[in-house]
């Protein structure tokens, strides 16, 4: 049972009503495969323990039988539908064991093998439901309305739809650009992480290009608009997410990749076994018999448990180390990759700034507690992330911050503000000559921002600010290399010399900077044409077209956007990247506990059913030795539950 996200068209979300959810979710019963599942396995928990307890079999059969019905009829339609266009699959030959199971006698075997792909269908509506929703919801990005100017000053407010090429919007501080354009007039710094994926406000002034979507700063700027709403780069990712996912080919179990051959096998050599013998006069009980434990013993239950049991031990011993893997063809999946692309900030990096230098200038008489101090006091009011991060920094040495006075703000310049009774100003340090200058290129080539501190008039020193590298970021690096024996390629669209920079110290060699989610797209797309299997690990909105379009997407729980955390196949939850390496090294683990259960089952299937053609096979052994080869292989997955089988993924090794 396999599906893809449904293709829906990109337009803009209608403004939420007041009160109104900003983002809707689709409710779990809300979908009628779920509720149907619930409902077969409410029945047959009810059932259970009625024949457990021998209670008269009036009680429980009448159970069991609205259990088949309620879990059932829509596989089997769906089977019907697909006999004809002259194809036959599992789910409805499931269906068919599970009539045939409780023809004669084996009525709780037949359930339960109902309850367990109700369930499963429903598991996967939801998963689809989910993404659909999230895609969806990605257009809220962007404002509703824009405040139009008119070529005499007045302003207007109109939804953004209508806005045409040429038009002039004016944005204010804090507030969404409504519009892929460029500044015509203002300065000011917008956060475009959602786009870029950059962890810092870039610095916007005329002629600058801006996206929808993105969040203004503390200055207004003045922007022309130079494309459509549905050619804005924000309505281009969920196009891109979009045909990604539909074209994705699904990987199927290896079950699946035989389902055909299988199931036509099975169905034409039960009506053999039942046929031939009245042929030649047998009587139609006894033909009906063993035509009736031929399919049982024949039945792919052990074949499918032998495919699920590792792989779902596997997503559970996963999820109990903090890596969320969404579904059993996605464990397979991880097994297969042989390359790895990694996003930078907020994967590779902990996403947010950090002062990782402080520099007092020769002369300025202050040391590296008292520069800070007064850099922080005089940051305090403004909440832009670099002065978030000056104020961290001070606090985490234990520092006291001075009140500030006289505070101002210009945007695209810096902070001014009277502390401690002396003018400090903090900002871009575009007024420093001589020496000094050397200390800002060192920091700058360093991949850090050189923030000046001027005292009284006078440049004081000098601040590094950087988005810090994961503790386990350069293991992770050298794992995954190692399991897929490729280095992984750094894709982020962060500048060239920040990204080289973090690059190197993690053990990466080649880095693409400056990518837009398009190109991060086309890299993934020219990976996977020479035959790579490659595995995506992002976490921003920017990542989105690529973790759709690879062969399998992971994204960091923690910061991870929406779009990112339903779009991707699997979600680290702690943020731990040493999680990526044991994942994929568990789930090779399974795919080979996935093969002996495969041989176990088929050495069963094929021992009973030569007994029971070449010989008299009672029904009650039969049974037994169907119900004891797929308790074997299922305790055989269960292996990975086991914290050792983690513990040796983590080590390095293969589960």
């Amino acid at each position: 049972m396999t599906s893809t996200l449904a293709p829906q068209p990109v337009e803009r979300a209608k403004p939420a009503r007041a009160g109104a959810a900003a983002r809707r979710r689709t409710r779990v019963l809300a979908l009628p495969e779920a509720r149907w599942a619930a409902a077969a396995t409410a029945l047959f928990l009810l059932a259970l323990p009625l024949q457990l307890t021998g209670a008269p079999v009036w009680t429980w059969g009448a159970l069991y039988a609205l259990s088949y019905v309620t879990g059932g009829w829509e596989p089997g339609w769906e089977g019907l539908k697909a006999l004809k266009d002259r194809t036959l699959d599992v789910d409805l030959l499931m269906v068919v064991a599970a009539l045939g199971a409780a023809a004669i006698g084996q009525v709780m075997d037949g359930a339960l093998l109902i309850v367990i792909f109700a369930t499963s269908g429903a598991l996967e509506a939801l998963a689809t439901a989910r993404t659909a929703d999230s895609v969806r919801g990605l257009l809220d990005l962007a404002p509703a309305t824009a405040a139009r100017l008119s070529p005499d000053g007045a302003e207007q407010a109109v939804p953004v739809e209508e806005l045409a090429v040429g038009d002039t919007v004016l944005v204010r501080p804090g507030e969404r650009v409504g519009a892929d354009g460029r500044v015509l007039d203002g300065a000011s710094e917008v956060d475009q992480a959602t786009i870029t994926g950059e962890p810092l406000p870039v610095a916007k002034e005329p002629g600058d290009e801006v996206f929808a979507g993105t969040l203004n700063g503390t200055g207004a700027l003045r922007i022309r608009v130079e494309r459509d709403a549905s050619d804005s780069v924000i309505a281009r990712i969920v196009r891109m997410v979009q045909e990604a996912s539909e074209t994705k080919a699904p990987t199927q179990l290896f079950i699946e990749k035989v389902e055909q051959r299988y199931s036509l096998g099975m169905v034409a050599a039960t009506l053999a076994v039942f046929l031939v013998p009245l042929a030649f006069g047998a009587q139609l009980t006894d033909a009906l018999l063993r035509a009736m434990t031929f399919m049982i013993v024949a039945s792919p239950c052990a074949v499918v448990l032998a495919t699920m049991p590792p792989l779902l031990s596997a997503i559970a011993n996963a999820g109990r180390h903090g890596v969320l893997v969404k579904s059993a063809v996605v464990m397979e999946r991880l097994g297969q990759v042989d390359a790895v692309a990694l996003d930078k900030t907020g994967t590779l990096t902990e996403g947010s700034p950090r002062v990782t230098d402080v520099r007092p200038l020769p002369g300025s008489g202050l040391d590296e507690g008292e520069l800070l101090a007064l850099a922080a006091g005089a940051e305090r009011p403004s909440e832009h992330p670099l002065a978030r991060a000056v104020v961290d920094a001070a606090r985490e040495r234990g520092l006291d911050l001075p009140d500030a006075q006289d505070f101002t703000s210009a945007p695209g310049v810096g902070v001014t503000a009277v502390v401690g009774g002396r003018t400090v100003e903090v900002g871009a340090p575009a007024r420093l000559a001589g020496t000094a200058l050397g200390t800002v290129a060192e920091l700058e080539q360093s991949g850090r921002t050189a923030v000046l501190v001027v005292v009284d008039g006078t440049p004081a020193g000098l601040l590094g600010i950087a988005d810090r590298l994961r503790p386990d970021a350069a293991v992770t690096v050298a794992s995954l290399a190692r399991l897929t024996g490729t280095a992984p390629v750094l894709l982020t669209g962060d500048n060239p010399r920040a990204a080289a920079h973090l690059a190197a110290e993690a053990g990466i060699d080649d880095v693409r900077a400056g990518l837009l989610p398009q190109d991060k797209l086309a890299a993934v797309k020219e990976m996977e044409s020479v035959g790579r299997k490659v595995l995506v690990v992002g976490d921003g909105v920017n990542d989105a077209p690529a973790l759709a379009a690879a062969h399998t997407g992971l994204a960091m729980g923690r910061a991870g956007s929406d779009l990112a955390l339903e779009t991707a196949d699997a979600v680290i939850v702690r943020d731990e990247l040493a999680a990526i390496p044991a994942t994929v090294a568990l789930s090779r683990r399974a795919r080979r506990l996935v093969v002996q259960n495969l041989v176990i089952a088929g050495v069963f299937i094929t021992g009973l059913v030569v007994w029971d053609l070449a010989g008299d096979l009672p029904l009650p052994l039969g049974v037994a030795g169907h119900e004891g080869s797929t308790v074997l292989v299922g305790l055989n997955g269960l292996r990975l539950l086991r914290e050792g089988a983690w513990q040796r993924a983590a080590a390095g090794g293969d589960g």
